[in-house]
């Protein structure tokens, strides 16, 4: 080997130890930089969960002053339970903070092995009660919180859903000669309502309420369609044979209703709930709000071609909408039957008010 070629041998030598080296370097720089921000995260969580444990005894001593405003525990058996959950909170946050402790410490005598993987994490849990329930982020991923529930919920919240036979009301007409098809008009409803217990000591009366999105639906029979004639509105034939003449309102509203029934009480100790599970239930109340849309479908050929015609607003519905409404349930399943107070529309020879039966769901 001449000289010129161990020089340039001893040159690439030397540049790939400097690189390398460099790169050594620059790993062992982010795996502190990894290192050092873990253990700052897990001292920052340290007060955190100091915070968390006070606020947790706060909400139990809440809970505990409820029971015995409530008379059902004396003033020395309150005391007692007090003691009793500060004593647990202490142990929780010694306990909590030692494992914090030990983890840093693992961190710092072998960052080199546990500081490789930066999506390490790991899980914090005290207790394990089904009954307690939170979350929070830590390191990027979501973990398990304990925290306790409220003692006494006395609002709770379900969706609603509606579905059924739809049809109106015309002054001087008995439904049988109603000019709707009773088997094609329909109604549906969907919202949302809330229950509150009216009393403090029994939840035989409560009071639901909340906003649905209505939408109520005629079948129009007999060839006939709606006309807007200077702002009155008729039936009048139409010209061709229809497929199909269909008359659709969507009302928002807001419902009122009190419901009654028995219940069953739930006492778990530091809480409890009444529960309607199959037992009866019985609803009266109304409901106002507003119409929000108007449509009239029609379906027919003309000349071989099939047309289908949809016309929107126009149709002097009432923009103001109230009524009555009930339900008569089992459960979650409930008869439901709805009647509309005002008239359909603004101005018309025969008033007829919009009537709905079908069945009521009420999904927790």
């Amino acid at each position: 080997m001449n000289t010129i070629t161990r020089l340039v041998v001893y040159a690439i030598i030397s540049l790939t130890f400097a690189t390398t080296h460099a790169q050594n370097k620059e790993v062992d720089s982010l795996k502190k930089t990894s290192v050092d921000y873990k253990i700052e995260s897990l001292e920052a969580l340290k007060a955190k969960i100091e915070k968390e444990e006070r606020e947790f005894l706060k909400q139990e001593i809440e809970a505990i002053n409820e029971r015995l405003d409530a008379k059902q525990i004396t003033a020395a058996e309150a005391e007692e339970l007090k003691k009793e959950a500060a004593e647990k909170r202490a142990a929780n946050i010694e306990n909590r903070l030692a494992i914090i402790d030990n983890k840093i410490e693992l961190l710092k005598r072998n960052d080199s092995i546990y500081s490789s993987d930066d999506n390490e994490s790991f899980v914090i849990r005290i207790g394990g009660d089904e009954d307690y329930e939170d979350e929070f982020v830590f390191f990027g991923k979501k973990n398990r919180v304990h925290k306790p529930r409220k003692y006494d919920r006395r609002t709770t919240s379900d969706l609603v859903f509606a579905i059924g036979f739809n049809n109106a009301l015309i002054e001087g007409q008995n439904l049988d000669d109603s000019p709707y098809k009773i088997g094609g008009s329909g109604f549906m409803e969907l919202g949302y309502a809330w229950k509150t217990r009216i009393f403090d000591n029994t939840n035989f009366w409560r009071l639901k309420y909340g906003f649905s999105f209505q939408w109520n639906k005629l079948d129009i029979k007999d060839n006939q369609y709606f006309v807007n004639t200077n702002d009155e509105i008729t039936l009048q034939e139409f010209p061709v044979e229809l497929n199909k003449a269909k008359f659709r309102t969507t009302n928002l509203v807001f419902p009122v209703h009190l419901e009654f029934g028995p219940s069953k009480k739930i006492d778990k100790g530091d809480y409890f709930r009444y529960s309607t599970h199959n037992k009866l239930k019985i609803g009266l109340g109304g409901y106002a709000g507003l119409n929000i849309g108007s449509m009239q479908k029609l379906k027919y050929k003309e000349d071989g071609n099939r047309i289908k015609d949809k016309q929107r607003g126009g149709f002097e519905v009432n923009e103001f909408v109230y009524g009555l409404s009930g339900y008569l349930a089992w459960g979650d399943t409930a008869l439901y039957v709805k009647y509309d107070l005002n008239p359909l529309f603004k101005d018309q020879a025969f008033d007829q008010n919009n009537i709905s039966l079908g069945l009521r769901f009420d999904m927790d």
